[in-house]
């Protein structure tokens, strides 16, 4: 291995420091620009390695990393996965819900297209995985408990927090209660995986 291509180069290069590996490090996240991959490729057809990795979860998953891949095989350049830590995965495994179908959503958008998110959620009668950031979690809640309520739907969700690390939270709850939750005792830090039960599924 040539190189790594990492989420943040600060971040990735304690993570390598403490394996002592000693690698060059190239920023590759959501600010990259298409000049900036036209290089990696450049370097990767030259016959070099590179490595993709991110600050949590896995290379692809709601993150930039797809795109890269994209040109990586349009160039024939050989692309090897190595299995790695998912956060979707992970919490659909702890939440107790039926996982033969699921709809994975990512980030809810910030603004445009959120009502239609949300309304998504309502609508899909399967179990439903999605991420948010400790700085918007509250108003997601909040915004996913008013859809739910809308229909007369007491859905029940499961929220983690920090998967497989120290400080690791697992929630569980109809929405109602979990925002309430989350107004007294709940530390707001760190990602956050929320799992939404099926509608045809009971809620014990």
């Amino acid at each position: 291995m040539d190189l790594v291509l990492c989420e943040n180069k600060k971040v990735s290069g304690k993570f390598l420091k403490y394996y002592n590996i000693q690698k060059v490090l190239i920023a590759f996240n959501e600010h990259t620009k298409d000049k900036d991959i036209d290089k990696i490729l450049s370097f990767l057809i030259s016959g070099k390695d590179a490595a993709l990795i991110t600050d949590a979860g896995t290379p692809g998953i709601s993150d930039p990393g797809g795109k890269l891949i994209k040109r990586a095989f349009k160039a024939n350049i050989k692309i090897s996965p190595v299995p790695g830590p998912s956060a979707v995965t992970a919490a659909l495994s702890i939440s107790g819900f039926l996982a033969n179908e699921y709809l994975f959503l990512g980030f809810p958008p910030h603004k445009k297209r959120r009502k239609s998110f949300f309304e998504k959620i309502n609508d899909y009668k399967n179990t439903i995985v999605f991420f948010e950031s400790p700085y918007r979690i509250k108003k997601t809640l909040q915004d996913l408990a008013e859809i739910l309520k809308q229909s007369n739907r007491q859905r029940e969700i499961v929220i983690c927090r920090e998967l497989t690390k120290k400080f690791e939270e697992i929630i569980r709850g109809n929405v109602q209660e979990i925002v309430q939750k989350f107004d007294k005792d709940v530390i707001i830090k760190g990602e956050f995986t929320i799992v939404v039960a099926p509608i045809t599924e009971k809620n014990d």
